[in-house]
C-alpha cells in the first residue's frame, strides 16, 4: 500500500532568487566587478523582482517592486540569507531592505541617498529616480524600456562604463567610451519618442548595460 505522503502531489516551491536565476542567469559577477572599480556602498534597485545579485557585492541595497512574489521573498529573511550564503563578498549584504512600491511615484526615501541606482529591464527609472542618487552617484541601466537611452540624452549624466556579458561573465569597458551610444538612426535619439514608445535606441556598438555618473 502506498502512503498518503507518497501519493500527495508536491506543491511547487515559491519563486526565489535561485529559481529566477534559471531564466536570467547569475548577475553577481556584474556587481562584484562594479564595486571593484567604484566605491559603491549603497544601492537602489528598482523593478528588482527577485534579483538578489546586487547584495553579493554591495553592503546596503534597497529593492523596490510591486510584485507580491517579490514582497514575499524579501520578507523571508532566512531564505534570503540562505541564498546569499557563501556568495557575497566580505562586507556585502549587511543591509537588505524591500519597498513594495511603484517607483514611478515618489518613494519614502530621501533624495541624494544612494551611490548607485540600478534599472535593468525596467523603466522609466531615470526620470523618476535620479533624484535619489548622491552627487557623483552612478546609474546602471540597459537599453530595455529606454532607461539607458534617456540617461544618454541627459546632460547631467556622463558615460563612465560599458558592460559586456558573455557566457555568464561580465566585463566593464572604460576605454574608448566615445564609440558607444551612437544611434543607428539619429532621429531615434529623441527623449519624448523614447518615453512614448518605451523602447531604447539601437546603437552602432551595443553593450549589455551602461554605467553613467550623475554630475550636479
Amino acid at each position: 500500500m502506498t502512503s498518503n505522503a507518497a501519493t500527495e502531489k508536491r506543491k511547487p516551491s515559491a519563486p526565489s532568487w535561485n529559481t529566477y536565476k534559471e531564466s536570467i542567469g547569475d548577475r553577481s559577477g556584474l556587481f562584484q566587478g562594479l564595486v571593484a572599480i567604484w566605491p559603491v556602498t549603497s544601492a537602489l534597485n528598482v523593478g528588482s523582482y527577485l534579483d538578489l545579485s546586487p547584495s553579493t557585492g554591495i553592503p546596503a541595497v534597497t529593492y523596490v517592486d510591486t510584485d507580491r512574489r517579490a514582497a514575499r521573498f524579501f520578507a523571508n529573511h532566512e531564505l534570503v540569507a540562505s541564498e546569499l550564503k557563501d556568495l557575497a563578498l566580505p562586507g556585502a549584504a549587511a543591509e537588505i531592505a524591500f519597498l513594495p512600491a511603484d517607483f514611478t511615484a515618489p518613494l519614502e526615501l530621501s533624495d541624494n541617498s544612494f551611490d548607485l541606482l540600478i534599472a535593468l529591464y525596467t523603466g522609466p527609472a531615470w526620470d523618476h529616480c535620479a533624484r535619489y542618487l548622491k552627487p557623483g552617484g552612478l546609474f546602471l541601466a540597459n537599453s530595455s524600456h529606454g532607461d539607458a537611452s534617456l540617461a544618454a540624452l541627459d546632460p547631467r549624466a556622463t558615460l563612465v562604463g560599458a558592460i559586456h556579458q558573455r557566457d555568464g561573465r561580465y566585463r566593464i569597458d572604460r576605454d574608448n567610451l566615445a564609440d558607444y551610444l551612437i544611434p543607428k538612426k539619429p532621429e531615434a535619439a529623441d527623449a519624448e519618442l523614447i518615453r512614448s514608445s518605451g523602447r531604447g535606441v539601437a546603437y552602432t556598438k551595443p553593450a549589455f548595460a551602461y554605467v553613467f555618473q550623475l554630475q550636479r
